[in-house]
């Protein structure tokens, strides 16, 4: 994520609460319920959203972890196209007995 899109994210959130704000005003709270109420809300969604980045750290279906592993696949696909017929066939020998057990 960029410092652009991060400073976006915040923005929106900002100008989203502040909405949510005067429409609680609009149907009938005073401005300290409605203050309260959209406090709260935040609240809620800084719990959810950091519920769901505690969810992505535990399954390592992070960002930096799926990189790693796309990068450690590119690695092994290049080096299994540059080997010759007769190392296919050594390696293909080697991983033979080892699925067999």
């Amino acid at each position: 994520m960029r410092r652009i899109d991060a400073l976006g994210i915040g923005l929106g959130v900002f100008l989203g609460a502040g909405l949510v704000y005067v429409a609680l005003q609009l149907i009938g709270l005073d401005g300290i319920n409605a203050g309260i109420w959209t406090q709260a809300l935040l609240v809620v969604g800084l719990i959810g959203w950091s519920l769901t980045y505690l969810v992505r750290v535990g399954t390592k279906k992070m960002t930096y972890n799926q990189q790693l592993k796309d990068y450690e696949e590119a690695v092994m696909q290049k080096r299994f196209e540059e080997m010759s017929p007769e190392e296919l066939a050594q390696l293909q020998q080697e991983v033979e007995p080892e699925s067999e057990s």
